[in-house]
């Protein structure tokens, strides 16, 4: 069975589990906690007028938060199925199941309260990302499977992957690798660029953008666009780097 006492042993293990070493889990977890207290009290001003006792009905499992955070930061890592993720920690899929709509919704507040959400609306990126101390960001698509839908098959299957997918656009600082925009899940048929220009996002001015083929025409007034396959260049008059296809 996963723990976190367990895991922590296995610094390998650990961070190809959760993508997080021992310092980063820790300092994640004293949010978790705070976030989870909160919720707590959120839900007891709700049950106010109820008859039976506090911690009566099913229990959720894993007593412990450390293991709470390892369950859902694997969950969210690894994505299995819930049977397998129950496997993993000794529940019930039933249990397994309530756990990761509690926990998910935890997680999400703490990661709000430590300020590492990544910005959702691309009108604002541009003053989101205007505290980066070098203007250098890289744009790309990230696609994933999913299973088969019982609908709309063909608008999820994926020609690039061979299999039906969905897919989300990323924004992300090559320096300390934070993501710092994150579009919403489309079905992986969608175009790059497309998912791109439908963000409408605002890059700080003079700002340099590392993109792929993927995104071939995609252009925003005051920034220099940068293939990754094309010779890099710098231009001598406004100091500023740019490629040799401009």
């Amino acid at each position: 069975m996963l723990s976190y006492s367990n895991l922590r042993k296995e610094p390998k293990l650990l961070r190809a589990f959760t993508g997080l070493d021992e310092a980063e889990f820790l300092e994640l977890l004293l949010a978790f906690d705070r976030a989870w207290k909160a919720d707590e009290r959120k839900r007891a001003n709700k049950r106010q007028n109820r008859q039976r006792k506090a911690g009566g009905g099913r229990k959720l499992g894993l007593e412990l938060m450390s293991d709470r955070l390892l369950f859902i930061l694997v969950y969210m890592k690894l994505y299995p199925i819930q049977e397998l993720q129950a496997f993993l920690f000794g529940l019930s899929q039933s249990q397994a199941n309530r756990l990761i709509q509690r926990t998910a919704g935890i997680l999400q507040a703490a990661l709000q309260q430590m300020g590492h959400l990544p910005e959702r609306d691309g009108q604002r990126l541009k003053q989101v990302l205007a505290q980066c101390e070098t203007l250098t960001f890289t744009q790309d698509g990230s696609e994933r499977r999913r299973q088969r839908p019982k609908k709309n098959q063909e608008v999820y299957y994926s020609g690039k992957k061979k299999c039906h997918s969905v897919k989300n656009h990323l924004v992300v600082h090559p320096d300390n690798l934070r993501v710092w925009f994150l579009s919403k899940t489309v079905p992986g048929s969608k175009h790059d660029k497309k998912i791109a220009d439908e963000a409408a996002l605002s890059f700080p001015d003079h700002a340099v953008v590392e993109q792929d083929t993927g995104f071939q025409g995609y252009e925003q007034d005051n920034i220099i666009i940068r293939h990754w396959d094309s010779p890099v260049l710098v231009d001598t008059d406004s100091g500023y780097i740019t490629n040799a296809c401009c």
